[in-house]
């Protein structure tokens, strides 16, 4: 098990190591039998069931020796994390949040939109708690009902009728976007929509029309791309091009993660102008070099390498299937740079496509976070560049990097049209 541990990107002078041995020993004695043979599913969660493990971080190693278990062949996958468990609904009428969950198990959507739509429905099922008794299941939904709620959605404030209000101090009471009732609205005429597909509900409205987004609410709708200043994005990347260890996130034992790794999201989130979560579900092999059409090896030093495009392959993503995009040759050689120290990760879910993939970011067999660009990569690299992490437009996030290369691309000497910014 060591050897899966160190293969993975964890080293023994790291503390996790000593942990992982305090928590094996236990699940031993727990299991009566010191042959890891025997560390099977029932007896992994006999083990965590068990009051010999009563510390909070014990229990979180036990998910990291269950993986690694698991990869031996001799157990199946742990359990999801608590966190990653959607929580019962509450305040909602019960044949309501029977259809809702009945929908949730069923739709197609990926996971994490399944799970927002899920949660909007929730929140019109507290409305007609509070504001309709009599209706308790979507069959009962009329025209009527709709325009009621298509009402109440246009005057709703950030926090009524929500399960989980922590992060609500500051945002509580103010009058919801237009964007969110625009979102709020699709995710209702989905449900309705796919209830009467399914011959689960009669047809008495049709969704489309009966919840469309009203078109004052459409009409405050456009784009908004919050652009950083060139002064700003200049320091910025002079920062990313001289990244150092200091000032990202570190443990007892050193930096989180490996300061190759760092360097590549780095200039990845500075020159390619992808989503967070398309960086972060970059396989490994996404980098090609190419001149004249005919491939070429990226470590090449023959004089037509100097003139080679370096083409990144990006995956299947919000708006549309895989494509492939050039960039900077700088950014081909940072990725290949981490591809080369890279431990063998195991292939891990991609919960867009549902395959098992190898994620270019990964280490310690955990894909990197899509919220590591803002909450890591961005603070360290505003404090090296000494600007601040706000300006007037709000916060420097990562999508805002992607609005400053499309916008530095329109406006350039010699522009792209729009129509070869969106391809």
């Amino acid at each position: 098990m060591a050897a899966t541990l160190q293969g993975w990107g964890y080293h023994p002078s790291n503390g996790a190591f000593g942990q992982f041995r305090t928590v094996l020993v236990q699940i031993m004695l727990i299991n009566r039998s010191p042959l890891l043979q025997d560390m099977t599913t029932d007896a992994l969660q006999r083990a965590r069931e068990s009051p010999a493990l009563p510390s909070g971080a014990r229990r979180g190693n036990l998910h990291g020796v269950h993986r690694a278990i698991a990869a031996l062949g001799h157990a199946g996958p742990p359990p999801k994390p608590i966190h990653a468990v959607m929580p019962d609904l509450e305040g909602v009428p019960e044949p309501w949040a029977a259809m809702v969950e009945r929908w949730h198990d069923t739709s197609t959507l990926t996971p994490k939109v399944r799970g927002g739509f899920r949660s909007i429905v929730a929140k019109a099922g507290r409305w007609l708690a509070a504001e309709h008794p009599e209706i308790v299941e979507p069959a009962q939904w009329t025209r009527e009902t709709c325009a009621a709620w298509v009402a109440a959605l246009d005057r709703m404030t950030v926090g009524e009728h929500v399960q989980r209000r922590a992060g609500l101090d500051k945002r509580g009471g103010k009058p919801l976007s237009p964007r969110t009732k625009a979102g709020y609205l699709t995710a209702t005429r989905t449900f309705f929509r796919d209830c009467q597909e399914w011959e689960w509900i009669p047809r008495r409205f049709d969704p489309v029309r009966a919840l469309a987004t009203p078109r004052s609410v459409a009409a405050l709708i456009g784009p908004n791309p919050r652009v950083i200043a060139d002064g700003i994005w200049a320091k910025l990347l002079w920062a990313g091009l001289n990244v150092d260890p200091k000032g990202f996130p570190t443990n007892t034992y050193g930096l989180c993660y490996p300061i190759e790794l760092i360097r590549a999201v780095t200039l990845t989130w500075l020159f390619s102008g992808l989503r967070s979560d398309e960086i972060a579900r970059l396989r490994t092999g996404c980098i090609r070099w190419q001149h004249d059409g005919f491939p070429i090896p990226g470590d090449s030093d023959e004089v037509l390498a100097r003139d080679a495009v370096c083409l990144l392959d990006v995956p299947t993503h919000k708006t549309g299937t895989s494509f492939t995009k050039p960039i900077d040759p700088l950014l081909g050689k940072a990725i290949e740079a981490w591809q080369d120290a890279r431990p063998q990760q195991p292939k891990m879910l991609d919960r867009k496509t549902g395959e098992q993939v190898d994620f270019l970011f990964a280490h310690r067999a955990k894909r990197l976070a899509n919220t590591y660009i803002n909450t890591a990569v961005i603070p360290s690299l505003c404090r090296k560049a000494g600007v601040p992490t706000a300006d007037v437009r709000g916060n420097i996030t990562s999508h805002r990097a992607r609005s400053t290369i499309a916008s530095q691309l329109y406006n350039a000497k010699e522009p792209m049209t729009l129509f070869e910014l969106q391809a």
